[in-house]
């Protein structure tokens, strides 16, 4: 099949979670964009570069490999032959990914090797700016979107062990990375015009899925 659905949409609307399931329900590969602009921002923490420093970020954009396994049951991101799947998802990451995601060079190294992915076809991206600039033609758009209550509620208990992050603190810290990431000059966070809105809020996971789902009936 070669299906590409463009799942874009803010953190903790669900995004992964449905993906992953929308793509093991149609027998499609998956790909999570933003855990490789976490990867980034895990090897820019780990090899010193200030990440808020632009100059010092798309300097050393090109050197990290980056690997993305596209199995929705066992998804998996390494960076120069390590595993990080787990150490992507720390509030350290996620507090600094907004500001390496805004670099110019790191977005276009990042997209070419995106647009590599989904040009095998057969697969469920999940992002930011899937439906508006790296699949714009892709067939099947969603903007998957939930209150800022429920959207931090949910990423507080992805972040259980961290005793800081309680749903007061993740939801300012939500509402920042919304900030900086809807107003970047480079493939801000943006619902495409033609995409289908999807509010999580009230739904459940397989309430989402087969709403995605759905949407693909009619799809030539």
């Amino acid at each position: 099949m070669s299906l590409v659905i463009a799942m874009d949409g803010p953190s903790g609307s669900g995004k992964s979670s449905a993906s992953k399931g929308v793509a093991r329900a149609l027998g499609l590969r998956y790909l999570d964009t933003g855990a490789m602009y976490r990867a980034m921002t895990w090897w820019m923490l780990e090899h010193g570069v200030p990440v808020e420093d632009a100059a010092a970020v798309a300097a050393r954009a090109a050197e990290p490999v980056l690997e993305s396994g596209t199995d929705p049951d066992r998804p998996t991101i390494a960076v120069d032959g390590t595993d990080v799947s787990e150490p992507i998802r720390t509030r350290t990451v996620t507090n600094a990914v907004s500001a390496v995601s805004a670099v110019p060079e790191v977005r276009a190294r990042l997209v070419e090797l995106q647009r590599a992915a989904i040009g095998a076809g057969g697969i469920v991206v999940e992002g930011r700016d899937i439906g508006t600039v790296v699949a714009p033609d892709a067939p099947v758009k969603v903007y998957l979107t939930a209150s800022e209550e429920a959207r931090a509620a949910r990423r507080a208990r992805d972040l259980a062990a961290d005793p800081g992050a309680s749903v007061a603190v993740t939801q300012a810290e939500q509402a920042r990375r919304d900030r900086l990431d809807s107003s970047r000059k480079a493939s801000p966070l943006a619902k495409a015009a033609d995409a289908h809105e999807i509010d999580s809020t009230e739904l459940s996971l397989a309430e989402v899925i087969e709403a995605v789902v759905r949407l693909t009936k009619n799809v030539d």
